[in-house]
């Protein structure tokens, strides 16, 4: 049976992105960026709707020219996520996709120019409602702080932020959260220990450039694992070079293995050995693939002999435990006998009439009767 997770988070200012809370108690909000060309709205209207059928929260686009901003107005229209730009610069793109019913700016008020301009979008996002994303990043520091630092510090990035901060400070703008990247784990981590003591706006965590799907997953399970588990961070992105539903996968099972927030499958398979009685590698492989589409959390064990089986198996809502015959559990009991060719059609059959009948109850439950006046 799943745990409540023991961290206590850091209290942070509650900032609202589309439909989406962030920060306060809200859940940590899981967010990808689209990597198709903004002006193919097809394309990009298509990632989207993958990454919310993944699960995310949140989804950033790049809004790198005016042409991508209009090309933005009419993804907007075709998008149920909230929808953040991504946007450098060139003040007038932010104020367009302002109009155009973005759900949050991420920029960096240090890069957009002159006093007035900076101003200008600001007071866009209050009149709309928008709260602005300040992202730093290690590969693009100021030149001053590079060369006062010599080179990428946590320090370095912590003044950045602050630079940015102190500008929506005068505005009165209170509404922004913050990143602070770098591809190096102990940077980051030290990076955004070091703000959050600083501030009270929300936090969104991320290792940039982490690497590929295999690499960038580790270093990124390391470094948000860190922050996560001390109670910092209230948004986060796993930045993969691979598909971007991965990110989003990958950050679920970040957040699941810290008992964060639980949403999907969480399978809990032995590595398997010599005592196995079938086939766990391929039967968990199935497994995942079949089960994707699942967001209600559930624990399910499989686990190919009787010696550490039966115990999982006990503790989790569908157990399987190999053996001669295989046995399945259903909520803690034995229920009934699998052999090795129905394993993954039984252990799928099962999960998804469990889940069906917790809808079922929960249906119920919000059915309200109707009073008897007569």
């Amino acid at each position: 049976m799943t745990q409540a997770s023991p961290i206590n988070r850091r209290q942070s200012r509650q900032i609202k992105v589309g439909n989406v809370l962030i920060g306060g108690d809200a859940p940590i909000a899981v967010q990808s960026m689209t990597n198709t060309n903004t002006c193919d709205v097809d394309a990009t209207v298509a990632q989207i709707k993958a990454l919310e059928k993944a699960g995310a929260d949140l989804v950033r686009v790049s809004v790198p020219t005016m042409e991508a901003a209009e090309a933005f107005g009419k993804i907007k229209q075709q998008s149920a996520i909230p929808l953040i730009s991504d946007i450098h610069f060139d003040y007038k793109i932010a104020l367009r996709v302002a109009e155009l019913g973005v759900d949050c700016l991420r920029i960096n008020p240090g890069n957009i120019g002159r006093e007035d301009r900076v101003r200008a979008v600001v007071e866009s996002a209050r009149d709309n409602g928008i709260p602005i994303r300040i992202g730093v990043n290690a590969g693009s520091l100021e030149k001053d702080l590079q060369k006062k630092y010599g080179e990428p510090t946590p320090e370095a990035l912590v003044e950045s932020a602050m630079r940015h901060i102190d500008i929506l400070d005068r505005l009165n703008f209170p509404d922004f959260k913050v990143s602070l990247k770098a591809s190096d784990v102990f940077m980051t981590v030290h990076a955004y220990r070091q703000l959050a003591t600083q501030i009270e706006q929300p936090l969104h965590l991320g290792i940039t450039e982490a690497g590929g799907l295999r690499s960038g997953s580790v270093k990124s399970a390391i470094g948000l694992g860190m922050l996560l588990s001390e109670g910092i961070g209230d948004t986060i992105r796993v930045s993969l070079a691979a598909d971007p539903v991965e990110e989003i996968r990958v950050g679920f099972d970040i957040l699941k293995s810290l008992r964060i927030r639980n949403k999907g499958i969480n399978l809990i398979a032995c590595p398997s050995c010599s005592r196995q009685q079938f086939d766990v590698i391929s039967t968990v492989n199935a497994l995942e693939a079949r089960l994707e589409d699942i967001t209600e959390p559930m624990d399910v064990a499989v686990i190919g002999c009787v010696v550490n089986g039966p115990g999982e198996a006990k503790e989790a809502a569908i157990g399987l435990t190999g053996g001669t015959p295989n046995l399945l559990y259903v909520d803690g009991q034995p229920n009934h006998k699998v052999n090795n060719e129905q394993l993954v059609d039984e252990l799928e059959k099962e999960i998804r009439q469990r889940i069906a009948r917790q809808q079922t109850a929960q249906a119920t439950e919000r059915v309200i009767p109707i009073k008897d006046m007569s």
